[in-house]
């Protein structure tokens, strides 16, 4: 994979945009996950925004990596990224199902074997946001590394209703 095959980001943000169709698919996948409908392991993440303490969502695929659960990044320093390192905190969310936990970021040396997992499992919806596949030697697979922010989830509790409510 080149890095030409990998969509453009834009000058004054740090994160690649979504297309019309990416934006469709993600609120087809929404209405399932609040469903309880999951595709390959979808959720709606759920995160306090950092500067409006609102509820903020956006759906994404947890990996889980040698039996320890993190959230990629795909598309870079998103504004789910930057509202999970304020907050630290969030909830993962299937239909009624609420899963609270706590998150800490992986540093960029530590990220190569999530983003492989990652990429061997969802380079199919994700993989054109990386320059690089699950096949990348080592050093490619370190050089994307610093693109995709990864989040170590620790285990919060798990409970039935509405958000916040246990």
């Amino acid at each position: 994979m080149t890095t030409t095959d990998v969509p453009e980001r834009t000058s004054n943000t740090d994160h690649l945009h979504l297309s019309r169709l990416d934006r469709a698919m993600n609120a087809t996948v929404r209405g399932l996950a609040h469903a309880g409908i999951s595709i390959q392991g979808t959720r709606v993440l759920a995160v306090r925004g950092r500067n409006s303490g609102e509820w903020r969502t956006v759906v994404l695929n947890p990996i889980t990596v040698d039996g320890v659960r993190y959230l990629v990044a795909p598309r870079g320093e998103t504004q789910w990224v930057r509202n999970l390192r304020v907050a630290g905190e969030g909830e993962l969310r299937l239909g009624r199902r609420v899963e609270s936990f706590t998150a800490t970021e992986v540093p960029v040396a530590d990220r190569a074997p999530v983003l492989r997992a990652y990429l061997a499992a969802y380079g199919w919806s994700a993989g054109r946001y990386f320059a690089v596949d699950a096949a990348s030697n080592a050093d490619e697979m370190a050089a994307a590394s610093p693109d995709h922010p990864v989040f170590r989830l620790g285990r919060g509790r798990a409970h039935r209703g509405p958000a916040g409510q246990g």
